[in-house]
């Protein structure tokens, strides 16, 4: 691997990282020489046997995220363990499902908190870390293709990840000048858990599977080189990008 991409002496905190897209992100973190903390309310005994086998260290929070003092907390148990900060990946989120007739404001307010407002309070806990350390960081929020679309039956998911973009934006306007890199990647249909339902449903898979040119769903590691290179010195120069990682989705 390149000089550039190593991530050697990093440490780095990956929210959701119990399974699915954060598990898979935090694995490549750590195949590329970071140290990892890993955030979720479920065991993260996998991640954790996944990272140590690529020779870093692990450590395990578990932690619900929603609440400014939650995501302080999350970061300074981070840096308790490790002794700093380097990157944060705000990858935590949560999907509910309904007509819009129907949608419930407790579904609202859930997605909201934990895909939006914990994505700012987390990415302040790092960015005041990451000043006091001096030196920069790096920060990778997980946004969507509904940031750049709709969708259908998912308003609280969508307006999350529609703002989860503009504060990628306004974060990277802000801290530019302060060697801090913020920017985001947008997975689009991915096989993880959120997505069960939609791929148990054979109609609504294969509806899906014909708009994407590579036709197939993605898989996990298929961010890999997406976050080591946002969470890297050869993304030094990239400040408030998306990435879409989705096989061609949103050229369609």
């Amino acid at each position: 691997m390149a000089a550039s991409f190593r991530l050697d002496g990093r440490c780095a905190l990956v929210t959701g990282a119990s399974r699915g897209l954060g598990q898979a992100m935090a694995v490549a973190l750590a195949e590329a020489g970071a140290d990892v903390a890993g955030v979720a309310t479920s065991a993260l005994d996998e991640t954790r046997a996944r990272v140590e086998a690529a020779g870093r260290r692990f450590t395990s929070i578990a932690q619900d995220l929603r609440g400014p003092d939650a995501a302080r907390g999350a970061v300074d148990q981070a840096v308790a363990a490790m002794g700093r900060l380097d990157i944060l990946v705000n990858n935590a989120g949560i999907i509910r499902r309904a007509d819009a007739v129907d949608f419930t404001e407790a579904d609202w307010d859930d997605v909201i908190d934990v895909n939006l407002k914990s994505v700012f309070f987390l990415a302040q806990a790092a960015g005041r870390r990451f000043i006091v350390q001096g030196g920069g960081g790096k920060i990778v929020n997980v946004a969507s293709v509904l940031s750049f679309q709709g969708g259908i039956r998912v308003p609280s998911y969508t307006a999350a990840k529609s703002g989860v973009l503009g504060l990628t934006r306004l974060l990277a306007n802000e801290w530019a000048a302060k060697g801090i890199n913020v920017n985001a990647i947008a997975p689009g249909y991915m096989a993880t858990a959120n997505t069960a339902p939609l791929r148990a449903d054979a109609a609504r898979s294969a509806e899906i599977l014909a708009r994407i040119p590579a036709g197939r769903w993605g898989a996990p590691a298929d961010l890999d080189g997406a976050v080591v290179f946002l969470c890297s010195s050869a993304s030094d120069y990239v400040h408030g990008t998306v990435i879409t990682v989705d096989g061609g989705w949103l050229a369609r």
